[in-house]
């Protein structure tokens, strides 16, 4: 297959404006117009498709697997009253245990 002559000295017409330059000045742009050098505009970033976000995905199961005491005292603590007695509830969800001390 043969070669392509350099060009030196050839001429090219700008697909924009339609001026004359010299063909080997002359620039190719993103969408495939050939223009002079100070007709040139790159490819704008706002052109180019986003990368897709991933969401995160929820935990199938956040709760830890071990009670934990949760203390609720029924009653007046401050007041020492003669059958106060306090309350403590333990659990875990869907389970409630009441006892008295």
């Amino acid at each position: 297959m043969g070669r392509f002559a350099t060009g030196k000295f050839a001429y090219g017409i700008s697909d924009r404006s339609g001026q004359r330059y010299k063909l080997n000045r002359m620039k190719k742009e993103w969408n495939g117009l050939l223009v002079g050098p100070d007709e040139y505009d790159p490819k704008q970033p706002q052109l180019e498709p986003r990368r897709k976000a991933v969401d995160p995905q929820a935990l199938m199961d956040p709760r830890p697997n071990v009670p934990e005491p949760y203390n609720i005292y029924v009653g007046v603590p401050n007041v020492q009253q003669k059958d106060f007695r306090p309350t403590v509830a333990y659990g875990v969800v869907g389970t409630v245990t009441v006892s008295a001390s």
